[in-house]
């Protein structure tokens, strides 16, 4: 699997790697919000899916699959390793393709449509393994699908304005370098377009992370 180097970003910027990474390439200053995780999740999600989470929470036992509840994490391990470096190196072997940035714009929205069809059915494999483990893992499989139906549009929203910030990093880049690097330039871009996707990939993966940590606890 390749391995891209990150950078720290801005000082004073806080959040993701993603985030600060934007903030770095893009020149720009995130404020730090003053609201609790909490207080900022609650902005995203409806009274309905409020009502979704608690019953999901009171759900009642999951019936388990014959043999389910006994197979370990190693398969789910080896899948979802196997899924994420295909994705990373996919990201990591493509070339610069000329100084349009449309050009970069299609392949970055192909990236992230790849993304999501990778990692959607790793979750749901994920959960249904846990919800054949005990009544606890049932309600937390229940609850990350409640939250991933609760989230997806706004995830979607927030990642798609991504090429729009990597634009300006573009365009920027061109009118500074184009003349002293001729090619340079758009090696230097291709290069921190893909840590941008990496950084997103890390982002995409957290859910699937935190269902493999449950799992391992289980196995």
């Amino acid at each position: 699997m390749v391995q891209v180097s990150r950078r720290t970003g801005r000082k004073g910027v806080s959040g993701s790697a993603l985030i600060r990474l934007l903030a770095q390439l893009t020149d720009t200053d995130v404020p730090e919000s003053k609201q609790g995780f909490a207080d900022r999740l609650s902005e995203w999600l409806r009274w309905t899916d409020a009502i979704s989470l608690a019953a999901a929470l009171q759900s009642g036992p999951a019936t388990a699959p014959s043999g389910a509840a006994a197979s370990g994490s190693d398969a789910e391990e080896r899948e979802c390793a196997r899924v994420r470096a295909a994705l990373a190196n996919a990201i990591a072997a493509e070339s610069t393709i000329g100084a349009d940035f449309a050009a970069y714009r299609r392949r970055y929205h192909a990236r992230q449509q790849a993304m999501e069809a990778a990692v959607e059915p790793l979750r749901a494999r994920l959960r249904a393994k846990l919800a054949a483990r005990s009544p606890d893992m049932a309600r937390l499989a229940a609850m990350d699908a409640v939250m991933e139906q609760a989230l997806a549009a706004h995830e979607h929203r927030v990642l798609s304005t991504v090429p729009a910030l990597l634009e300006k990093h573009f365009e920027r880049v061109r009118q500074a370098d184009s003349e002293a690097q001729p090619e340079g330039w758009l090696d230097a871009f291709g290069k921190n377009m893909q840590g941008v996707l990496l950084a997103e990939l890390d982002i995409r993966f957290q859910p699937v992370e935190g269902l493999l940590e449950a799992l391992r606890k289980r196995s």
